[in-house]
C-alpha cells in the first residue's frame, strides 16, 4: 500500500530520487557544530520587555499555533533570524 505524501514529503522524495542528498564528511564534527549552534541559539540569558499592539500579539499567537511553538519562542526566533541576517524583507 502506497502512503499519501504531503507537499513537503513529495519535495523530499523527489530530491532523494535526484541524488541531491550527500553524506557529511565528518559526522561527529558536524554534529558537534550543530549542537553548539543549537545551544547558543537556545541560550536565553537576558530579559526584554516591549509594548506591542494587542492585535499584533494575537496575530503572533495565531502564527505560533500554526507552526506549533509558544509565541514567545516564535518572537525570539524571528528576532534572532533578523539580527543575524537570515531574515530579510522582500
Amino acid at each position: 500500500m502506497k502512503m499519501k505524501l504531503n507537499e513537503d514529503e513529495k519535495r523530499i522524495e523527489t530530491s532523494i530520487e535526484k541524488n541531491e542528498w550527500v553524506s557529511v564528511e565528518n559526522k561527529n564534527l558536524y554534529l558537534k557544530k550543530l549542537k553548539s549552534a543549537a545551544k547558543n541559539t537556545l541560550l536565553k540569558d537576558k530579559r526584554m520587555n516591549i509594548r506591542i499592539a494587542g492585535k499584533d500579539i494575537q496575530l503572533l499567537k495565531t502564527k505560533a499555533l500554526e507552526v506549533g511553538v509558544p509565541y514567545q519562542t516564535l518572537v525570539s526566533s524571528i528576532l534572532h533570524q533578523y539580527v543575524t541576517g537570515k531574515l530579510k524583507e522582500h
